[in-house]
């Protein structure tokens, strides 16, 4: 590919991995609809998320080049109780997860290609088509596939927003805003919890970074490991604020009521930019909404497969040959058969989804602190004192936010 002639930009992988499954549901969906509800009032929570969060997603790189091993591998030494723990939450929210970002993809396909509005029939494609490309090209097609992709939802989002900044004759306040009632704790509840994205994502991240180094053609130490996480996690911070931009200068008072249908809340989203942006955006804004959705799909149907092999291969001290496989049949396959169920119900879905992520956050990163800064990791590599103050305000942040949510239900 052309990427390979730039040296700087072949290291890249990893990271862009992470904000290809973080820039999804997260970004088109939440910000989108923070932006339309709340204006630029939640622009402090988008923020604050990603500083709270961000320790304990740079662990997962930095243990990973630091030792050689996972982070599971790493749980392990923490004790079986640790990793039979992570298998069980994985287990139970993995199919949640897969369906939400996949009913979404869905929907914005039967809007760009037509051919069916069915929300099922487009998942069962979409899951097949990520499915053949993972067998294919296995970890090097992902990440070189996710460069483009980057690439392209990074341009047709900047240019939306450009127009939709030019177009808009409107002042807009930015006054920040805690809402209040369970109905607004919920939505901010699910809007921090997949913010950029869920800290387990960290597990993933350790996993891509093992692949990664297996590519002999390049250095890919824990220095550059750490700034190649960075660059992943720069872009997912600016595009988040893009998107809440986006929602606020083309829906917010808008009256318009989202739909939870996959299709229709599709078409409503396309619907509105195109109506401030003009018509002819629309390429733009399919391409946009797309690829970000999309480049979530395939990363996450790779990721837990990936994750929960590695798993079980631990917890029963043996190797599989097709283990991955298996959990990627069974992966897709629940999938398939929750969205069933759910197709006419994306927002329930994608609640249920995000407040399990934000309420398990804080096992996540309890645990990447304490195999980060123990014996676990090389002296050299465990983390500076400021990088510990913000673990340590991270944990108590994460730990209060979710005991506020569970009293105001």
């Amino acid at each position: 590919m052309i990427f390979q002639r730039f040296n700087w930009f072949k290291k890249l992988g990893p990271g862009l991995l992470f904000a290809g499954a973080a820039i999804g549901v997260s970004h088109l969906v939440q910000s989108t609809r923070a932006g339309a509800d709340y204006g630029f009032g939640l622009v402090w929570a988008l923020v604050l998320i990603h500083f709270i969060k961000y320790p304990f997603f740079q662990f997962g790189p930095r243990y990973a080049t630091a030792t050689g091993e996972s982070l599971l591998d790493g749980y392990k030494k923490l004790g079986k109780g640790v990793l039979l723990t992570y298998f069980i939450l994985n287990l139970a929210t993995m199919f949640t997860i897969q369906a939400a970002v996949t009913i979404v993809t869905a929907g914005l396909a039967a809007n760009l290609f037509g051919i069916t509005t069915n929300p099922v029939i487009w998942s069962v494609i979409i899951t097949l088509i990520c499915v053949f490309l993972l067998i294919i090209g296995k970890y090097k097609l992902l990440d070189n596939l996710m460069k483009t992709i980057i690439i392209t939802l990074t341009l047709s989002t900047i240019i939306a927003l450009t127009i939709a900044v030019y177009n808009t004759n409107t002042t807009y306040s930015l006054i920040q805003i805690l809402p209040k009632g369970s109905i607004e704790i919920g939505f901010l509840i699910a809007f921090l919890g997949w913010m950029p994205a869920p800290i387990d994502v960290s597990i993933w991240q350790s996993l891509w970074t093992i692949e990664k180094q297996k590519d002999k053609t390049t250095v890919f130490n824990t220095k550059q490991a750490i700034f190649d996480f960075n660059i992943g996690f720069v872009t997912t911070l600016i595009l988040g604020i893009f998107f809440v931009a986006l929602g606020t200068l083309v829906m917010f008072n808008s009256g318009e009521t989202f739909s939870g249908s996959a299709v229709q809340f599709s078409q409503q989203l396309i619907f509105l930019y195109t109506k401030n942006l003009g018509s002819e955006m629309y390429i733009f804004i399919a391409a946009a909404a797309f690829t970000t959705m999309f480049s979530t799909t395939i990363t996450t149907l790779d990721a837990s497969p990936r994750a929960m092999t590695k798993t079980f291969e631990l917890l029963t001290n043996k190797s599989y040959k097709n283990l991955y496989w298996f959990w990627i049949s069974f992966l897709a396959i629940g999938t398939i058969i929750l969205l069933i169920f759910f197709m006419s119900n994306m927002g329930v879905l994608i609640k249920i989804a995000t407040i399990l992520s934000f309420l398990t956050a804080p096992f996540f990163a309890i645990i990447n602190y304490i195999l980060i800064s123990g014996k676990q990791t090389p002296k050299e590599w465990r983390p500076s004192l400021p990088l510990k103050i913000l673990s340590w305000f991270g944990i108590l942040f994460l730990i209060g936010f979710n005991i506020w949510y569970l009293f105001n239900l």
